[in-house]
């Protein structure tokens, strides 16, 4: 499997895709010794597929706006905006700030990334990392 798809494509498969399965969209653009950081927090994999179901069941659809990416040989950085409308029928919106190394195959096997809300609730402010 190669992928250069970038994060735009792997956030949208796991978060607004739902005709692809959490694992499909996870092995298509992760290695499955990933592992993330997000403000501060490690997560394994397992921690981030538990992220992700979490998000899946609070946010019904959204889009990912990548304003900046570089990558080079095994290395890969971006900054993007996600905007993610709630089931309660809220909307919210995180810049975030990416750092990642990629395997030989293009696919993610280290994030560590920084999140600002932009826009929404309170309550909201730790959606980046919620499980």
């Amino acid at each position: 499997m190669t992928t250069t798809a970038g994060i735009a494509a792997a956030l949208t498969d796991l978060l607004f895709d739902r005709q692809v399965d959490l694992d499909t969209a996870f092995a298509r653009h992760f290695t499955d010794d990933y592992r993330q950081r997000t403000d501060g927090t490690w997560s394994d994999h397992a921690e981030f597929i538990e992220h992700i179901t979490h998000l899946r069941d609070v946010i019904t659809d959204g889009r990912v706006e990548v304003h900046d990416e570089l990558i080079v040989g095994d290395r890969y950085a971006d900054r993007h905006t996600v905007y993610a409308n709630k089931i309660d029928g809220s909307g919210v919106a995180f810049e975030v700030l990416v750092f990642a190394e990629l395997a030989t195959d293009g696919r993610f096997r280290q994030i560590i990334e920084t999140t600002t809300m932009i826009s929404g609730a309170a309550e909201d402010q730790n959606l980046g990392s919620a499980r």
